[in-house]
């Protein structure tokens, strides 16, 4: 039990640690791509490689299975990257940064709701906000400012929901008992064929031309092969070893990479706001994440990989 809850916690580290740095890979292919061909390439890329390192199909033993695994891929990797896509052209990052935070808040409300957990406390609630007030000094402490806009902001709070759903979804289909790549994959297929119509709506304008620059190259393979399949089946394995509410929690860290590589790769300043942020939100993922253990780790000591 102690091993798989290390795991789990050294997956959602190695998960957070790579998406909080995805923005600089995200901000160099938007030269290049539109948004929706950069969220269909780089799943594509890691759906493929997915099947490379576990060349097997997945026989569901039960065909209501796949309402699971088809919900999973709608929410998590279609309904999630669109909304938080559209919502960037409405209103500030700074806004949809901290917007789609507040994760963990809808993952522990669904999961008492859904999952028969326990009814989260008062210090789960406290954490979140002393986690959300160091988020907005990250957000804000520098030059942005607050903007409200009440289409871009819905957007991002309904993009916090949908992953919220997802979370609680692929805690579901951990209990089934299949490898963690294997449902990876599964989760994929179903976001990119809900990715299919949507693209073609949109237009997916592609050319052998857009892959000249090495430099392009290298990043759609650090969001494909890293931010994609890597990322997918640890953060799946982290909600397999810890439940959906204590993984959701290590969302507050985000900012804090974002801030932290920004600082060491993009070379920007770090003001005392921004320190003062780190450490808020830091205590308030201690907190969240000193939960007393609860019914949903019942299945910890049942389920296989």
């Amino acid at each position: 039990m102690k091993t798989d809850t290390a795991r789990g916690h050294l997956a959602a580290f190695v998960t957070i640690l790579i998406w909080g740095t995805t923005f600089i890979s995200t901000k160099v292919l938007l030269r290049v791509f539109a948004p929706i061909e950069i969220l269909l390439i780089r799943f594509l890329i890691g759906y493929a490689a997915l099947w490379c390192v576990r060349p097997h199909r997945l026989k569901v033993a039960d065909k209501k299975q796949e309402w699971y695994f088809a919900a999973a891929g709608l929410c998590g990797i279609t309904l999630y990257y669109l909304l938080e896509n559209i919502a960037l052209t409405y209103t500030l990052a700074s806004n949809v940064g901290v917007i789609i935070s507040i994760a963990p808040f809808f993952t522990a409300i669904f999961a008492w709701l859904f999952l028969r957990d326990r009814r989260p406390g008062g210090r789960f609630f406290l954490g979140f906000l002393m986690a959300m007030a160091g988020i907005l000094l990250l957000s804000f402490g520098k030059d942005a400012s607050l903007q409200i806009n009440p289409v871009g902001d819905l957007l991002g709070v309904a993009a916090a929901v949908i992953w919220a759903a997802y979370s609680i979804l692929t805690k579901k289909i951990s209990g089934f008992g299949y490898h963690t790549i294997l449902t990876t994959r599964r989760i994929f297929f179903y976001g990119l064929v809900f990715m299919a119509p949507i693209s073609c709506a949109m237009g997916v304008h592609v050319e052998l031309r857009d892959f000249a620059d090495m430099g392009v190259i290298f990043n759609l393979l650090f969001l494909g092969l890293g931010a994609s399949a890597l990322c997918f089946v640890t953060w799946n394995t982290a909600v397999k070893h810890l439940g959906s509410v204590k993984t959701s929690v290590y969302i507050y860290m985000v900012p804090v990479i974002t801030a932290v590589t920004s600082a060491l790769i993009l070379h920007e300043r770090i003001t005392a706001a921004a320190v003062c942020g780190i450490v808020l939100t830091l205590a308030g993922l201690f907190l969240s994440e000193k939960r007393v253990q609860n019914r949903e780790d019942f299945s910890h000591g049942t389920e296989c990989e």
